[in-house]
């Protein structure tokens, strides 16, 4: 997969985390960091339209396994959300996580949620089955990337997708 950055800016370790979680995880359509307030959104897509009792459904599994996830971990992460927008044939569901909380785990079980929820319908961008090895090394580096965003001040509020094989970053 390809990817390409847009912005004037060298290229930082929160566009290398937003990069690595979109190659990691083909699940995830786009990803959003609110460096203001240190929040990573994600946004996975239903091919079709989820009925509210759906979305309630999906919202209180995927919700309450997150944070058994965290109990279970001894943290208490300061955002869990998990939003909706309908358009016409797509239901594009936002979960909103803490930076601070959030380690390479909980991505993992976010997705396996979702794909275990919504497998039949959910979007995924097909791409060359990586080997288990790159799975490894994505997944070391989103945890060193998370890591180091944590401990320093970033403020560019970036938004990342993919688009025909590529993943595009803007800098908002």
């Amino acid at each position: 997969m390809d990817f390409c950055y847009k912005g004037k800016e060298d290229l930082t370790n929160s566009v290398s985390l937003l990069i690595s979680i979109l190659i990691r995880y083909p699940e995830v359509a786009k990803i959003n960091f609110d460096p203001e307030n240190h929040l990573l959104k994600f946004t996975f897509m239903y091919a079709g339209v989820l009925s509210e009792t759906e979305i309630a459904d999906l919202k209180e599994n995927i919700v309450s396994s997150i944070e058994v996830y965290n109990t279970l971990e001894c943290k208490n992460p300061r955002v869990v959300n998990l939003g909706y927008e309908v358009s016409d044939t797509l239901t594009m569901i936002e979960i909103q996580r803490d930076v601070d909380t959030l380690v390479q785990e909980e991505i993992a079980l976010m997705v396996e949620l979702f794909r275990q929820y919504i497998n039949k319908s959910l979007v995924t961008e097909e791409s060359d089955q990586p080997t288990d090895e790159d799975l490894v090394v994505q997944e070391e580096l989103i945890e060193y990337m998370l890591e180091n965003i944590k401990a320093k001040s970033e403020n560019k509020r970036l938004y990342a997708f993919r688009e025909e094989g590529r993943v595009l970053v803007f800098n908002k």
